[in-house]
């Protein structure tokens, strides 16, 4: 999986990010990255992960506050240019 480069987007609660990061980075042997929800770029990442979790807890409706962070705009376009 050479060819493979994971990127897996961490928020505050993110839960099983780590778990993610191990099966890419160890297990499939990946070029695997975190980026931070305030990062601005996805880098070189060809393979974008958004784990699940408890973001800010469910109670702030995690998804309605991450949407945010400025990652998510590179994301959004990432995956709106077909990207994994």
């Amino acid at each position: 999986m050479d060819h493979v480069k994971a990127g897996i987007v961490v928020f505050p609660g993110s839960n099983c990010d780590h778990d993610v990061y191990n099966i890419f980075k160890n297990t499939l042997k990946a070029d695997t990255k975190f980026l931070w929800h305030k990062d601005t770029s996805i880098g070189d990442r060809n393979i974008i992960i958004l784990p699940g979790g408890f973001s800010y807890g469910d109670y702030l409706r995690c998804g309605a506050i991450a949407k945010f962070s400025p990652l998510m705009n590179e994301v959004i376009k990432f995956a709106g240019n077909g990207g994994l």
